[in-house]
């Protein structure tokens, strides 16, 4: 029997992996293909294969009888969570805090701007070889509420700060003091969106995030206002921003839909007011390097038995 470490990646490509030889490890290659590289019952240390589907995540977990650490290469475990079920008590899910926070933030400023300062309608217009000037938004005195923050909500808002917002706002789950200023519990969240131009959804999805961004809640957003979802499609409700943004009450700018892909024949891709991006927050060249700095570390020190980082989830 081996003690096996299930990587997607080939492990030569990982600087600072902990010797195999010295440990007692095998390290396997597995990035989602159909075979599974060893069986699944001898991997103590799962890192799921990145961008590849919960279907895919979850496939090898049933087997996985000796998993002693469940590793995402993303900020988000939704998609792992619930395949977690059958595995036994104590097992660790990690997320990869630290990995995406750079890349998604860069990409909520890109959509905010983009969408206030009309470069789709620029873009438009260059294609068809009209000179559409006149007055557009600013970010400038622009209020901007940021709802869950945590690593990547402070994030966005360490990239607002050069331009010179009239406030930022921030929620999350319970009340606390953040580095910026005081963070708004949820339950506040209803009185704080009618004085926000622009909503940045950045929480992570559960239960309680599922259809956050509700009918009631975009009646609250203020006419004029911009929603920005770089969370999950499912953190807002398709159908209730459909009719906001048909009406042309609220804009938005998704990086992430429900459903996801998106379909050919969508109505929000004609949708006016309505930028979208395919789900490429977190996938940029600053990925790699940063989770494979991830998988050396945490692998380091599941190795010398000291507390992992990142642990959002241990089953029981």
């Amino acid at each position: 029997m081996t003690t096996d470490v299930w990587l997607p990646f080939a492990p030569e490509e990982i600087p600072g992996l902990p010797s195999a030889a010295r440990h007692g490890l095998t390290y396997r290659f597995w990035d989602g293909g159909d075979a599974f590289p060893a069986d699944p019952a001898d991997c103590a240390f799962y890192v799921v294969p990145y961008l590849k589907g919960a279907q895919v995540a979850v496939r090898p977990l049933a087997g996985m009888a000796r998993a002693e650490v469940v590793q995402t290469l993303s900020a988000g475990v939704d998609h792992v969570q619930a395949g977690m079920a059958p595995l036994r008590p104590g097992v660790r899910l990690c997320n990869a805090r630290g990995v995406h926070e750079a890349s998604t933030a860069e990409l909520a400023l890109a959509l905010i701007l983009a969408s206030l300062r009309g470069i789709p309608r620029f873009v438009e217009g260059q294609r068809q070889e009209e000179w559409r000037s006149g007055f557009y938004p600013a970010l400038a005195d622009k209020t901007v509420l940021i709802v869950g923050y945590g690593a990547i909500g402070s994030a966005v808002e360490d990239r607002l700060a050069p331009f010179e917002c009239a406030r930022v706002l921030r929620v999350a789950r319970s009340a606390r003091d953040a580095e910026r200023g005081p963070v708004r519990p949820l339950a506040e969240l209803p009185s704080l969106l009618p004085e926000a131009d622009v909503v940045v959804l950045t929480t992570p999805l559960t239960e309680a995030t599922r259809g956050l961004a509700d009918a009631e809640f975009l009646a609250r957003m203020r006419d004029g206002a911009l929603l920005v979802n770089v969370a999950r499609g499912p953190v807002a409700d398709t159908k209730a921003l459909l009719a906001e943004v048909e009406s042309g009450r609220v804009t938005a700018a998704l990086d992430v839909t429900d459903p996801e892909p998106l379909p050919a024949g969508h109505p929000l891709w004609h949708a006016p007011g309505v930028l979208i991006s395919p789900h490429v927050g977190g996938s940029t060249s600053a990925f790699l390097p940063r989770a494979k700095r991830l998988l050396a570390r945490q692998l380091t020190l599941w190795t010398a038995g000291e507390p992992l980082d990142n642990v959002v989830h241990t089953t029981s």
